[in-house]
């Protein structure tokens, strides 16, 4: 992204962060004259030792002077977790990867990452690149989610296909909740990759062809790796919950394995047994 939509993006996330703080849980009178919800400026500059002055710029997206003990003090202020924390000082600090990690072509898996697709043959896994691009699959995601298979691979987007695909709105008990895992991870790598411009072009788009994704982009989290628990409703298995843990692969291309493990003391794994062997 350039610097005017990074310095926007920083923008927006302070303020989303310091709208969902109580003032009465860090120290402050809720009072009856607050016309925003969450913390003023001016108190996130005093938890953090700052100046109101030089926080609200930095909140306004100015280009400003920051620096990494500075914005320690901001993230306090703010509560962020270590994955929100990494998010604030890739874009405050431009310390995302450069041009030479931004490679056009999909990504492919190797053959011991093709083995352990296959032995997790009743928990559905994908794997996915940066992007959210779907590169990998087992059997049991086929079943689960649809047949990647049929779908051109420049097409395989994560987060595409959640809202341009009427299975996952059908399948997932919550889709908003199953939206907003995938979100979170996506909004990582927004930040982790500043320089790479196909962010920007793919938000916009999406912002323009879907109106639901700029609701739910704004109000996403950060997270590299989230583990909940997930209800599908399955038109042919019924009911069942997975608990989703994704799981960074070691090595340069940057791939992410999301498995669904059926929840234990259920009857997951039995349905999803009975599935994959009526439609095999």
């Amino acid at each position: 992204m350039n610097r005017e939509t990074r310095l926007q993006a920083l923008s927006t996330f302070l303020k989303s962060k310091r709208a969902k703080i109580l003032p009465e849980t860090v120290g402050f009178p809720s009072g009856t004259r607050r016309r925003t919800p969450g913390l003023r400026r001016e108190e996130v500059a005093q938890l953090a030792g700052v100046s109101p002055t030089w926080y609200t710029w930095l909140e306004q997206g100015r280009d400003i002077k920051v620096s990494a003990s500075v914005l320690d003090c901001v993230a306090a202020a703010l509560q962020l977790n270590d994955d929100e924390r990494k998010y604030l000082y890739d874009l405050a600090l431009e310390t995302g990867h450069g041009a030479i990690l931004l490679k056009e072509e999909l990504s492919e898996i190797t053959p011991s990452l093709k083995r352990i697709l296959q032995e997790l043959r009743f928990c559905p896994t994908i794997i996915s690149d940066r992007r959210c691009q779907i590169v990998g699959w087992n059997h049991a995601a086929s079943h689960v989610f649809l047949d990647f298979e049929q779908i051109p691979a420049e097409q395989r987007n994560m987060i595409q296909l959640l809202f341009t695909r009427k299975e996952f709105r059908r399948l997932a008990g919550n889709w908003e909740h199953f939206v907003g895992g995938f979100l979170a991870i996506f909004r990582a790598y927004y930040g982790q990759y500043v320089q790479d411009e196909w962010y920007d072009r793919f938000i916009n788009e999406m912002k323009g062809s879907h109106p639901e994704f700029a609701y739910l982009w704004e109000q996403s989290q950060v997270s590299s790796a989230p583990d909940v628990l997930i209800e599908f409703r399955h038109a042919k298995g019924g009911k069942m919950l997975f608990h989703l843990t994704s799981l960074q692969v070691q090595g340069n291309t940057d791939l992410r394995c999301s498995v669904y493990t059926p929840a234990p003391e259920t009857s997951t794994e039995s349905k999803l047994r009975r599935l994959m062997e009526r439609n095999d």
